[in-house]
């Protein structure tokens, strides 16, 4: 069974568990605060040496880190990894695309807006970049989206999730997505997915390392 390190509040944290509620995958939850110095011990940092989560277990002494790269491992050999060539290539195309001008920008936006006490006042001078980048990359992502109800293979994919981790964070860091409708249309769409689940459930038991099972 897998074990999986996460923050409740972290998008990409909740890219993990929510692949994993879709796919009615076991696993167990241990929660890692970052903001109390969680993922900085040395205990963890024997387990993820660059001290970030998502974290997961998949095996005796097996670690796999960075979201993105976990969602491709949990959804191999299921509807949500693309098994043709070219769809594979273009569900990387946009986890690529979310990783270098989403996350950056409405993921650190949302970080220090939502998250750090006193934020705002500490990246006062990083704001203007994130709001012009993220309002850029938001763009891109509804262009497509006027003409494709899913970002790759024409279904819902682990690109979908990948980006939808921090897009549906967006306006709780400054954003407004009221001039995005096919954006707004596909965060229903996603949400509407049999095994769906919010980025604030909690599996049972959570802070007792017992089996859980992700939709349960």
């Amino acid at each position: 069974m897998y074990k999986l390190y996460s923050m409740q509040r972290s998008g990409n944290s909740y890219k993990v568990r929510l692949a994993l509620a879709l796919l009615n995958v076991p696993y167990q939850a241990i929660e890692i605060d970052i903001l109390r110095g969680e993922s900085r011990t040395p205990d963890f940092l024997a387990k993820n040496p660059s001290g970030q989560v998502p974290l997961l277990e998949v095996g005796d002494g097996r670690y796999l880190a960075e979201s993105n790269a976990i969602l491709w491992y949990v959804a191999g050999g299921t509807p949500l990894a693309p098994e043709q060539r070219i769809d594979r290539a273009e569900a990387l195309q946009w986890m690529f695309f979310e990783q270098h001008a989403l996350e950056p920008n409405i993921g650190a936006a949302y970080f220090w807006l939502s998250l750090v006490k006193g934020g705002r006042d500490l990246q006062t001078h990083a704001l203007e970049d994130w709001m012009e980048r993220g309002y850029g990359a938001l763009q891109v992502m509804e262009n497509h989206l006027k003409t494709c109800e899913y970002f790759a293979a024409r279904q819902l994919t682990v690109a979908d999730i990948a980006l939808y981790g921090y897009t549906h964070l967006a306006d709780r860091c400054d954003f407004d997505l009221s001039t995005f409708p096919a954006i707004r249309a596909w965060l229903r769409r996603v949400e509407q997915t049999p095994g769906f689940v919010a980025m604030d459930w909690r599996p049972v038991d959570i802070d007792n390392p017992a089996s859980i099972a992700a939709g349960a």
